[in-house]
């Protein structure tokens, strides 16, 4: 897949140094440091964001580590399903949050940090 500069300028914006890779026939968006939603465990986590369709979701976001949701108890309040992947050569932990088709980066990225508020 191809990103529109201005889809990356605005997920830059949101964090400073993500930058754009392929494996396997999809392009990833590596996130370091992302920060999470107030209240989270930890407050900020390497992610890595595919835009486009993977194990049956429109998009998927991983985490370096499985978050805890602000207000949870622990990190298995959420249903984590992809733990853990490998993608980029580091392991990756996926939870299950559906986002719609036709979002903007940036959007998609808000719309996946939901869960964790």
């Amino acid at each position: 897949a191809t990103l529109a500069n201005d889809q990356l300028a605005e997920l830059l914006a949101i964090c400073f140094a993500a930058s754009v890779h392929s494996e396997g026939g999809r392009t990833y968006i590596q996130l370091p440091k992302l920060r999470l939603p107030d209240g989270g465990e930890p407050s900020e986590v390497d992610a890595l964001l595919c835009p486009e369709p993977h194990d049956g979701y429109s998009s998927r976001l991983y985490f370096a580590v499985q978050v805890k949701p602000a207000g949870k108890e622990n990190a298995t309040a959420l249903n984590w399903n992809g733990n853990p992947g490998r993608i980029l050569e580091r392991n990756w932990h996926a939870h299950s949050w559906r986002t719609p088709e036709g979002l903007r980066l940036a959007q998609m990225l808000a719309i996946h940090l939901k869960a964790f508020r």
